[in-house]
C-alpha cells in the first residue's frame, strides 16, 4: 500500500551504510539446497513478477546484488519483472483482466480483498520450506488468518518524519495531533489516499484504523477536512523528497524510508504516535489462474532465502519478518528502534484488514468531498463541530488507552 522510495542514497551517514554493507560478525551465507533449484531449467519458462517500484535490490554500480539475475542464473528461469504504484493500481489490473502474473507483493489489506473475492490461488507450501524461516508473529495476521495464499516480504510501520529545525522542540512530535497545529500551516505534508489518510485521522480521534462506524468516519472526515487548512500538498512518495530537501515541517511516513531520509538529511527525526499506527505487511502471493504457479513458488522460496532477504532489506530499507537474516545484519542496523522497534512499541498497532464495500464507498466519498472542498474557508469550524469533536477525543482517547491491540 506504499510508494516506495528507499533506493540507497550513497551518503556518509553510517547508519546508511549499514544497510549496504554486510555485517562484520558473520560471513554472507549462501543459498540453501531447500529445493531442487534446476527442476525449470532449459523449459523456457518466464514469471511475470509486479511489484512495488524500487521494492527489491537491484545492481545500480554501488550495490552489486540484483535480486532477479541471481534467481534467473541460479534456476535458469526467466523474470520479467514491472511495477506498480498503489495497491488499488494492483487491484484493478487484476480484476480488468487483460494482464497475466505469476508473482504480486500487495499489501495486508489487499490481500484480504483478494481472498474475500476468489482472487488468489492457495499456496503449496510443500514447494515453499523456506516459509519455515518467517518470523511467527508475522503469521496468521488477520488479513490471511489461515495462512494460506501469502507469504510475509517485508513490514514497516507508519509513523511522523519531521525536520528538527522547523518543528518547536516544545511541540509534542509523539501525537497525531501535531498534524492539525495551525503553527505549521503550509508546512505539512499529508497522505493523498483514503485509507491512510482516515487512519491518521482515527488514530487522532481514538478510533480504530479498521472502523466501519458511519459516524466515525464522518468525524474523522470533518477532523481532514479542518486539516486540508494547513495542508501544504497531498503526496505519497513526494514526501521523501520533499522531507529531505527542507520543503515541509512534518509529513507522515514509512519507518523504512525514515532511516534513510534522516541518513541524507541529519536534521530530520522520527516519532511513532502514542495514540498507535499502522503495523503494514507486504506479502507475496500468485494470482488466480496464474500459468507457472510451481516455478513463483520456487521463486518466493528464493525470497524466502537467508542471503536474498538479507539484500533486499539492507537495499530497500524496510525491515524483513524472515527469522535469520539479524544474524548477518550490522548491529547498527539490527538495534535501531525505528526498523527493529520493541514489544511495547510493535503491541500499539493496527494491520489493515479488508474493510466491507459500504464502508470503503463512503470513505472514498468522503474523501473525495475532502479534496474539492473549498481550500479558501476561514480558518474557523463551526462551534457544535468543534464540541462534537471534542466530545468524540475525550471518548474515545480514553477507550484507546484502555485497548491495546496486537497483530
Amino acid at each position: 500500500m506504499k510508494l516506495k522510495k528507499s533506493a540507497i542514497l550513497l551518503v556518509s551517514s553510517l547508519i546508511v551504510t549499514s544497510f549496504m554493507t554486510l555485517s562484520t560478525a558473520a560471513e554472507e551465507p549462501e543459498y540453501s539446497n531447500s529445493v531442487d533449484w534446476n527442476k525449470f531449467r532449459d523449459r523456457n519458462v518466464t514469471l511475470n513478477v509486479y511489484n512495488w517500484g524500487e521494492y527489491i535490490s537491484v545492481d545500480d554500480g554501488e550495490n552489486l546484488y540484483d535480486t532477479n539475475r541471481e534467481f534467473e542464473e541460479l534456476t535458469g528461469i526467466k523474470v520479467n519483472y514491472t511495477n506498480f504504484a498503489s495497491n488499488e493500481e494492483l487491484y484493478a489490473k487484476l480484476k480488468n483482466g487483460g494482464s497475466s502474473y505469476d508473482i504480486i507483493i500487495p499489501s495486508d489489506y489487499m490481500i484480504a480483498r483478494m481472498i474475500n473475492e476468489d482472487m488468489l490461488e492457495k499456496l503449496d507450501f510443500s514447494n515453499i520450506p523456506n516459509y519455515s524461516l518467517i518470523m511467527d508473529k508475522f503469521k496468521g495476521i488477520d488479513y490471511d488468518p489461515t495462512e494460506e495464499y501469502s507469504v510475509p516480504y517485508m513490514w514497516g510501520m507508519v509513523g511522523i518524519i519531521y525536520n528538527t529545525t522547523l518543528v518547536d522542540p516544545e511541540d509534542d512530535v509523539y501525537s497525531w495531533s501535531i498534524l492539525w497545529n495551525e503553527k505549521y500551516a503550509n508546512n505539512i505534508l499529508m497522505f493523498s489516499n483514503s485509507r491512510d489518510a482516515f487512519a491518521i485521522a482515527c488514530k487522532y480521534l481514538g478510533y480504530s484504523m479498521n472502523t466501519t462506524d458511519e459516524q466515525e468516519l464522518r468525524n474523522a472526515a470533518a477532523a481532514l477536512t479542518n486539516q486540508k487548512l494547513l495542508v501544504q500538498a497531498y503526496v505519497m512518495d513526494e514526501i521523501f523528497d520533499k522531507m529531505t530537501g527542507g520543503e515541509a515541517a512534518l509529513a507522515p511516513y514509512y519507518a523504512g524510508d525514515a532511516i534513510t531520509m534522516i541518513g541524507d538529511n541529519p536534521d530530520l527525526a522520527y516519532a511513532v504516535p502514542r495514540e498507535g499506527t499502522n503495523l503494514f505487511v507486504d506479502a507475496m502471493c500468485i494470482p488466480k489462474g496464474a500459468k507457472n504457479k510451481e516455478a513463483a513458488e520456487m521463486y518466493i522460496n528464493f525470497m524466502c532465502e537467508t542471503k536474498t532477504a538479507l539484500h533486499n532489506c539492507e537495499y530497500i530499507g524496510y525491515s524483513t519478518p524472515q527469522s535469520e537474516v539479524s544474524e548477518y545484519l550490522d548491529p547498527e542496523l539490527a538495534t535501531n528502534p525505528i526498523a527493529y522497534p520493541d514489544e511495547a512499541t510493535l503491541e500499539n498497532t493496527e494491520a489493515f484488514i479488508a474493510l466491507p464495500d459500504d464502508t470503503t464507498k463512503l470513505m472514498d466519498e468522503l474523501w473525495t468531498s475532502i479534496l474539492t472542498a473549498n481550500s479558501s474557508a476561514p480558518w474557523t469550524i463551526p462551534v457544535f463541530l468543534i464540541a462534537c469533536l471534542g466530545a468524540s477525543i475525550c471518548i474515545n482517547v480514553t477507550r484507546a488507552r484502555k485497548k491495546k491491540r496486537g497483530n
